[in-house]
């Protein structure tokens, strides 16, 4: 092995072993009291139900809540973050961590819109390219 390479190899493992030792520290002597609570977050299209849980949201916002669908994330039964399907802003608590939820309101959104190109629609009209020919 080339010296040159075999130096560059054992400094790269170094800073590797050297940061693995410090998260390790820093893992062991964390307080107990300082980690978040681990809390089940349930995303799912709203309801009539959470009308209020909405409205509510938006007094937080500071600003009217639009008609129509959105993928509500719920903790502890409570709606703490909403996106609505049709373009729009999200509402969100502001008295609660939730920028972690935006994310998976938007993944969960475009799953439910279909914003991916359909592969059927593809096909068929392919079909109809290839029969119209005929």
């Amino acid at each position: 092995m080339h010296p040159a390479f075999r130096e560059a190899f054992l400094q790269d493992n170094r800073r590797e072993l050297d940061r693995a030792l410090r998260i390790a520290y820093l893992l062991r002597h964390a307080e107990p009291g300082r980690t978040a609570p681990v809390e089940t977050v349930v995303l799912r299209l709203s309801r009539v139900q959470d009308e209020v849980g909405l409205d509510t949201l938006g007094r937080l916002e500071g600003r009217p809540v639009s008609a129509g669908s959105y993928v509500v994330a719920e903790i502890g039964g409570d709606v703490v973050a909403a996106l609505p399907l049709r373009p729009g802003a999200p509402l969100a608590d502001p008295f609660r961590p939730t920028a972690d939820l935006l994310p998976l309101l938007e993944l969960r959104a475009k799953q439910l819109t279909g914003d991916r190109p359909r592969r059927r629609a593809r096909v068929l009209s392919a079909a109809v390219r290839m029969f119209s020919r005929a």
